[in-house]
């Protein structure tokens, strides 16, 4: 179904339900955006966002608390007539029995924060996006490397999982093993997760399931990760034209967004572990505007110009 349930916003942000008697779990948000209806609650309602989640924060609750009783009553039925996601007061602010019974029988949540209205809203937008970003499950291993999130991608038995344990024993962390759940949060930006079955698992050929985090520990884990480069694994072939520099960079795709990606071929004796946190490290580096293989490429011409102008003394 499309969106997100309202009940999975109320457990993740731990809000207050004042009409629990509503199916938060058929109850839907399929907008990040949000909205404050303080224009609705004076009885204009053309352009109304109904399908955004309403708050309700300071000038909304003090404006209805300087209406008389008949008139909040007509504006709480024509407000809520519309078919809203949910309601939610900010502030610790407690809304009035006559709004939570116009509220439950139109089958709107209502929900309440202590938060002040622009950090909740903030928040909640951001919970929003990641619920509702475009995603995809890929077949991998996501492991966060000096804070840079590496995806390691091959085929099957390649070594992925021996490659991201050895990370792990290294001090990495462990974000996910075989599947990786990938959400595009916005244009520059993917993030990496863990189906819930397979949470903390790595899968070892031959030995079976391992608890990362139980063997090394709750630092050894986390939950998600931006995905910041990709090393696909494969089989070294002596035939294959590999970059030795790195002076030009290659792209990878996913959900439209390219991420920076290495063909790292395997051969026996290479220490997978160790050439993967060099990425990272080189990764980060060139993030920070330093690139090793510019310098020696530059380092290689300068001592080139510097042999020709010799010759050319030489030869007058």
């Amino acid at each position: 179904m499309k969106g997100v349930s309202v009940g999975k916003i109320v457990e993740r942000m731990k809000l207050k339900v004042f009409n629990p008697e509503v199916n938060l779990k058929k109850k839907r948000i399929t907008l990040s955006d949000v909205n404050r209806p303080a224009l609705q609650l004076t009885g204009y309602f053309e352009h109304f966002e109904k399908n955004r989640v309403q708050i309700i924060g300071t000038v909304e609750y003090t404006y209805l608390q300087h209406l008389e009783q008949e008139k909040k009553h007509r504006i709480y039925g024509e407000f809520l007539s519309f078919d809203i996601p949910c309601v939610i007061f900010c502030r610790e602010f407690q809304p009035e029995a006559d709004f939570v019974k116009q509220a439950t029988e139109q089958g709107i949540p209502v929900l309440g924060s202590e938060d002040a209205t622009s950090t909740f809203m903030a928040e909640l937008i951001y919970n929003l996006n990641e619920e509702l970003a475009p995603c995809i499950s890929i077949h991998g291993v996501l492991v966060d490397v000096y804070g840079e999130g590496l995806l390691i991608m091959g085929e099957s038995g390649i070594g992925k999982s021996e490659a991201a344990l050895e990370l792990v024993r290294r001090g990495h962390r462990l974000v996910t093993d075989d599947v990786v759940v990938i959400r595009k949060i916005n244009e520059h930006t993917l993030v990496g997760s863990s189906p819930d079955v397979t949470r903390h698992f790595i899968e070892l050929r031959g030995v079976g399931i391992v608890n990362v985090k139980s063997l090394f520990g709750v630092e050894c884990v986390r939950e998600k990760q931006n995905i910041d480069l990709v090393i696909k694994l494969e089989d070294w072939r002596k035939d294959n034209d590999y970059d030795r520099m790195g002076l030009e960079e290659e792209y990878t795709e996913f959900l439209g967004n390219k991420v920076v990606c290495h063909s790292l071929p395997i051969r026996p004796g290479r220490n997978l572990a160790v050439i993967c946190e060099t990425a990272a490290v080189n990764h980060r580096q060139k993030k920070m505007g330093y690139n090793a293989a510019q310098e020696l490429y530059e380092r290689v011409q300068a001592n080139m110009r510097r042999h020709q102008d010799a010759d050319e003394d030489e030869e007058e």
